[in-house]
């Protein structure tokens, strides 16, 4: 039962950080609600992000920097969502 909820609340966290990933592709206006929506979203996985892009810098090339740490923390939620499935 237990494993069931977190299994439930780490989905749901993994549908707000893609969420997020999808909405950094867009140009977003700042004081529009789509803004307000990255701003809300950001506080919910920032916490989490900010900690793992200490420790997996944004790879540089060239002008622009790749952000690899929401892609690391997406797979490895979804690992760790396989691995109590199967407890």
């Amino acid at each position: 039962m237990i494993i069931r909820i977190v299994v439930d609340l780490l989905q749901a966290y993994l549908f707000v950080l893609f969420v997020r990933i999808i909405l950094t592709w867009f140009p977003i206006d700042p004081w529009s609600k789509a803004a307000r929506a990255y701003n809300l979203l950001a506080k919910v996985t920032d916490p989490v992000l900010i900690p793992l892009r200490r420790l997996i810098p944004p790879i540089r090339l060239g002008g622009t920097a790749i952000d690899l740490s929401p892609i690391i923390l997406f797979v490895g939620i979804s690992v760790l969502v396989q691995f109590l499935r199967n407890r």
